[in-house]
């Protein structure tokens, strides 16, 4: 009786197209930002870190305004050069376990430390045109992660390396409509690139195959017992025809869990990367002499992320594919191009700074719009693999911070800061690709005005992680489950000249 295996196309087609979901998905959602919750990042400014960035757009003197509220430009008398550099250091570690689909344990270790230490680069200019106009120009990575597993941890079926970044190119213009207001604008090109890689686990695959070689023995052996029944097939030929088929079953079920073995992987590596382009408009008062105030909103950018995916099998699922009763329904794991929309989210953000003699103290407030990143759809390069999607539905985060200048001498500032930072992620949606909970900030920093053109500021900051839960469910079936230990340091110098 020759045995063709149908049934499993429905159930084989669905883990390739997961398979290439969950790499782009990944590769746009993984954790560790330095600074803010999930991939987003503030890190444009070390005199504004010193400070946990309160009073980021009100405190004076700080070109990075350029990106973070463009109305507080009208504050810069003259021409500004400013560049900043903050190296990263993040260290997420994780403790738990992993079992695959039939219960049994996944073998390896806990991935060791999935952090990284990265430099963030900024590059900020602007110019007072004349008593009402400030035009300005900056480079800056508003969101940017890059974290890696040891490639046979545990968990290495949902990720292994990670690394995504988002580069801003903003052009603003700032324009005092009074004496006490003025209205800022500016245009945002920004490039998103994505890489990721991550083992595929072909043993659950040909779990499935063999479960579709069962179905297939079941619908056989029914159709048998039925022509008994009807008494179109005498009861000793339908015996051995079902003895038969449900040897051949068996025997073909072995050779593919045979060619399958437990923790024998497979290895995915995507990328992808598009430019899309925003805006943003910001406000700025002068409430009293020595107050002032700033709201700003940034659009959501839109990406479609265009890349390639390239696949490594194992020889025995490469035998398998040589089988022409599985070859039309077995994923082929073959290079191919996919597209993935992606929205970088808006922001909405205040800035209240209040000027004293001998000291300055001020308040920031910004709401992220993190729930436009519900799902991610991924279209495919061949026209016969219809769409996936991986549901996110993250929430909506808030910043907090507050923070204080005291000026030492006419030379040395002395700055600290806390903040508060909640995620965009919670348990029913954590997984090891974005394993964020709430962040506390601590901030200190220096500023030295070397003469009346240089200014040079460094800055240091601690961050403490919530404990992170996840008990996540690859597509291939492996459940991982545990906590994140995470924590971050950041250090930070910036270079102000004025013309």
């Amino acid at each position: 009786m020759q045995m063709s295996i149908r049934p499993f196309q429905v159930a084989a087609r669905p883990l390739a197209l997961a398979a290439l979901s969950l790499a782009i998905a990944g590769a746009l959602v993984a954790p560790n930002a330095a600074h803010a919750s999930a991939f987003q990042l503030k890190e444009n400014s070390a005199k504004g870190m010193g400070r946990a960035y309160a009073g980021s757009a009100t405190a004076g003197g700080d070109v990075s305004v350029v990106a973070n509220n463009p109305a507080a430009m009208s504050e810069l008398d003259g021409t500004y050069f400013q560049a900043d550099v903050t190296a990263i250091n993040f260290s997420a570690k994780f403790s738990g376990s992993a079992h695959d689909v039939l219960g049994r344990p996944i073998s390896g270790g806990n991935g060791g430390d999935a952090g990284t230490t990265l430099p963030v680069p900024a590059l900020f200019f602007a110019t007072k045109v004349n008593d009402k106009l400030h035009l300005g120009a900056g480079f800056s990575v508003p969101f940017g992660f890059q974290t890696e597993y040891d490639r046979d941890w545990i968990g290495r079926y949902n990720g292994i390396k990670s690394k995504f970044e988002s580069l801003d190119a903003t052009l603003s213009a700032s324009y005092d409509l009074t004496d006490t207001f003025a209205l800022g604008v500016s245009a945002i090109a920004q490039r998103t690139s994505a890489e990721l890689t991550s083992a595929i686990n072909f043993n659950a695959i040909g779990l499935q195959v063999q479960q579709g070689i069962q179905q297939q023995v079941a619908a056989g052996v029914a159709q048998i017992q039925a022509g008994i029944a009807a008494g179109q097939i005498p009861p000793a030929t339908g015996a051995a025809m079902i003895q038969a088929a449900v040897q051949q079953g068996q025997a073909s079920a072995a050779g593919v869990a045979a060619l399958t073995p437990q923790g024998v992987d497979g290895y995915a590596r995507i990328k992808g990367d598009d430019w899309g382009y925003g805006y943003q408009v910001g406000g700025f008062w002068k409430l009293t002499p020595n107050d002032k105030l700033a709201v700003n909103y940034r659009s959501k950018i839109s990406h479609r992320l265009t890349g390639t995916g390239n696949f490594t099998t194992t020889p025995g699922y490469q035998l398998l594919l040589t089988n022409p009763a599985l070859a039309g329904s077995l994923p082929p794991f073959a290079n191919t191009t996919g597209t993935a929309d992606f929205t970088t989210p808006a922001v909405l953000s205040g800035s209240y700074w209040h000027q004293a003699e001998k000291f300055g103290f001020g308040i920031d407030l910004a709401w992220t719009k993190w729930d436009v990143f519900k799902e991610l759809r991924v279209k495919y390069g061949n026209p016969g693999q219809p769409d996936t999607a991986e549901e996110f539905n993250w929430r909506n985060s808030i910043y907090a911070s507050i923070g204080g200048d005291y000026y030492l001498n006419d030379k040395l500032t002395l700055r600290a800061g806390i903040a508060v930072d909640t995620s965009p992620t919670y348990n029913a949606v954590r997984d090891v690709r974005v394993p964020d909970s709430t962040r506390k900030l601590a901030t200190v920093g220096l500023g030295y005005k070397a003469s009346e053109h240089f200014e040079i500021n460094a800055s240091y900051a601690h961050i403490f992680v919530n404990n992170a839960h996840i008990d996540s469910t690859s597509s291939t079936g492996d459940v991982i489950s545990g906590n994140y230990s995470d924590y971050g340091n950041l250090l930070s110098l910036s270079a102000i000249y004025k013309f």
